[in-house]
Protein backbone atom coordinates (compact mmCIF):
# COMPACT_ATOMS: atom_id res chain seq x y z
CA UNK A 1 0.00 0.00 0.00
CA UNK A 2 1.28 3.11 -0.63
CA UNK A 3 -0.05 5.18 2.38
CA UNK A 4 1.79 4.65 5.38
CA UNK A 5 0.27 4.86 8.25
CA UNK A 6 1.95 6.48 11.39
CA UNK A 7 -0.68 5.99 14.19
CA UNK A 8 2.10 4.40 16.64
CA UNK A 9 4.35 6.88 16.27
CA UNK A 10 1.62 9.81 17.00
CA UNK A 11 0.53 7.55 19.97
CA UNK A 12 3.90 7.12 21.59
CA UNK A 13 5.15 10.38 21.09
CA UNK A 14 2.08 11.92 22.75
CA UNK A 15 2.58 8.86 25.54
CA UNK A 16 -1.28 7.86 24.95
CA UNK A 17 -2.04 3.78 24.33
CA UNK A 18 -4.34 2.66 21.83
CA UNK A 19 -7.10 1.99 24.70
CA UNK A 20 -7.15 5.48 25.79
CA UNK A 21 -7.38 6.57 22.31
CA UNK A 22 -10.14 4.33 21.67
CA UNK A 23 -12.44 5.62 24.54
CA UNK A 24 -11.08 9.18 23.32
CA UNK A 25 -12.31 9.21 20.05
CA UNK A 26 -15.67 6.29 20.44
CA UNK A 27 -14.29 3.61 18.18
CA UNK A 28 -13.18 0.47 19.03
CA UNK A 29 -9.98 -1.07 20.30
CA UNK A 30 -10.17 -3.42 17.27
CA UNK A 31 -10.88 -1.13 14.45
CA UNK A 32 -7.67 1.11 15.67
CA UNK A 33 -5.77 -1.61 15.69
CA UNK A 34 -6.78 -2.75 12.06
CA UNK A 35 -5.81 1.27 11.36
CA UNK A 36 -2.79 1.01 13.14
CA UNK A 37 -1.10 -2.03 11.56
CA UNK A 38 -1.88 -0.78 8.14
CA UNK A 39 -4.55 -3.13 7.43
CA UNK A 40 -7.14 -0.58 7.10
CA UNK A 41 -8.79 -0.58 3.56
CA UNK A 42 -10.00 2.88 3.71
CA UNK A 43 -10.38 5.62 6.82
CA UNK A 44 -13.99 8.11 6.94
CA UNK A 45 -13.10 11.65 7.21
CA UNK A 46 -14.75 11.80 10.58
CA UNK A 47 -12.59 9.44 11.62
CA UNK A 48 -9.62 11.03 11.33
CA UNK A 49 -10.72 14.37 12.27
CA UNK A 50 -11.71 12.40 15.70
CA UNK A 51 -8.50 11.05 15.75
CA UNK A 52 -6.53 14.34 15.10
CA UNK A 53 -8.76 16.10 17.62
CA UNK A 54 -8.26 13.61 20.30
CA UNK A 55 -4.01 14.43 20.06
CA UNK A 56 -4.04 17.32 18.61
CA UNK A 57 -2.55 16.84 15.80
CA UNK A 58 -2.46 16.92 11.80
CA UNK A 59 -3.47 14.58 9.31
CA UNK A 60 -0.37 14.46 7.94
CA UNK A 61 1.71 13.07 11.41
CA UNK A 62 -0.95 9.93 10.62
CA UNK A 63 -0.60 9.01 7.04
CA UNK A 64 2.20 9.20 4.27
CA UNK A 65 2.59 8.53 1.14
CA UNK A 66 5.34 6.35 -0.43
CA UNK A 67 5.47 6.78 -4.46
CA UNK A 68 7.96 3.87 -4.66
CA UNK A 69 5.09 1.54 -3.13
CA UNK A 70 2.69 -0.07 -6.10
CA UNK A 71 -0.87 1.71 -5.72
CA UNK A 72 -3.52 -1.26 -4.60
CA UNK A 73 -5.44 -0.81 -7.93
CA UNK A 74 -4.38 -0.07 -11.40
CA UNK A 75 -5.28 3.86 -12.24
CA UNK A 76 -6.58 3.05 -15.57
CA UNK A 77 -9.29 0.47 -16.08
CA UNK A 78 -9.22 -1.43 -20.08
CA UNK A 79 -12.88 0.10 -21.83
Amino acid sequence: MALIIRLDVALARRKISLTDLSTAVGITLANLSVLKTGKAKAIRFSTLEAICRALDCQPGELLEFDATTPPLRADTEDA
